[in-house]
């Protein structure tokens, strides 16, 4: 049996919280946060034992560290916890910046201490099973791959403004599938947006609706849709197209479209279900093998997730995404890269 610790309790922390004391093969939780109060709403709610500092967590006795705090805190936290030799769970992304997500990788790196990081949509059915497609060479060469991430409403503005932008911390997960399930790198991007929502967007720096069109060095095209309104759920949708066939994940009963075919629509039509109302409940079980995996982790087997190494790809990928967005034009990844140099 496996005990683990969690910092951070936020949003996502919480929901960690909730899918780790159900997993099976894990039989201790040690939780910490900045804020007393909900440390010990969390520990009384799921039975996990509270602490009032990382430093306090680290030295518990744990064997495995999950990372869901605030972006800002991943690099430090999750250094932290590999300092002290941890087995570690870090949510996306690694760090805040390209460069500082490569500076971290290579510490990890030299550290030889595991680390996973979370982009649970490797672990959904339906993309495994598009990845799954691709690999098996069915689909012929690939030709088009098309992403979207759609939220039913922007998360609150205080988070926006130290989020990174909608690059680094929505269309992240987007980037990273395309990578995954194509197998080819990501080498020019051409980014544009827009803001048609809150004004607080534009005095960040940042856009609630955005496309970027991706070249891949495989000669495939790409094309990544983020958005923050979208009334009707949250939409998260990949197609990728082949000479020979086409694939799809996304387009179950809960997609959040409403059919126009005549044919197709009303309540015997597809979709028919009720629509995903956030990510949460969309990767429900995703999340679950996402950590169930993690937990193989802790006890020496491989990470069969993302790596430390494919974070950092994404992270110049979201980079140059921001850049052209900047300048209005397109943007090599080599080039960004050589920029920090």
């Amino acid at each position: 049996m496996t005990t683990l610790g969690l910092i951070g309790l936020g949003r996502i922390g919480a929901f960690h919280a909730d899918t780790l004391t159900n997993l099976p093969e894990v039989s201790g939780l040690v939780v910490t946060d900045e804020r007393p109060d909900v440390v010990s709403a969390v520990a009384a709610k799921y039975g996990a034992t509270p602490t009032d500092s990382v430093e306090k967590l680290l030295s518990s006795g744990i064997d495995g560290v999950v990372v869901a705090a605030a972006t800002p805190a991943h690099a430090e936290l999750t250094l932290a916890a590999v300092e002290r030799g941890l087995p570690t769970f870090c949510e996306k992304p690694i760090a805040a910046s390209a460069v500082e997500s490569a500076r971290v990788a290579d510490i990890i790196a030299r550290s030889g201490v595991p680390v996973q990081v979370g982009y649970q949509r490797r672990f959904d059915a339906a993309f495994a099973a598009v990845k799954n497609a691709v690999d098996g060479g069915s689909l012929g060469p690939l030709h088009t791959v098309r992403s979207t991430t759609m939220d039913p409403a922007p998360p609150p503005m205080d988070y926006i403004a130290g989020s990174g932008g909608i690059f680094r911390d929505c269309a992240v997960h987007d980037f990273d599938v395309i990578r995954w399930v194509t197998g080819q790198e990501v080498v020019e991007v051409y980014a544009t947006g827009s803001v048609q929502g809150d004004p607080l967007f534009t005095e960040y720096g940042d856009v609630d609706t955005a496309a970027v069109v991706v070249r891949f060095d495989g000669g495939a095209l790409g094309v990544v849709s983020a958005a923050r309104y979208n009334g009707r759920g949250y939409d998260c949708r990949l197609e990728v197209h082949g000479f020979d066939d086409t694939v799809v994940a996304g387009w179950d009963q809960g997609a959040p479209v409403r059919n126009a075919d005549p044919a197709n629509s009303g309540a015997s039509g597809f979709p028919s279900g009720i629509p995903h109302h956030f990510f949460m409940d969309r990767f429900t079980e995703a999340f679950r093998t996402e950590l169930s995996e993690f937990v193989k982790v802790v006890q020496g087997g491989p990470v069969r997730g993302a790596t430390v190494a494919d974070a950092v790809e994404v992270a110049w990928i979201a980079e140059a995404a921001a850049e052209s967005l900047r300048t209005g034009a397109p943007v090599r990844i080599d080039a960004v890269k050589e920029a920090t140099k």
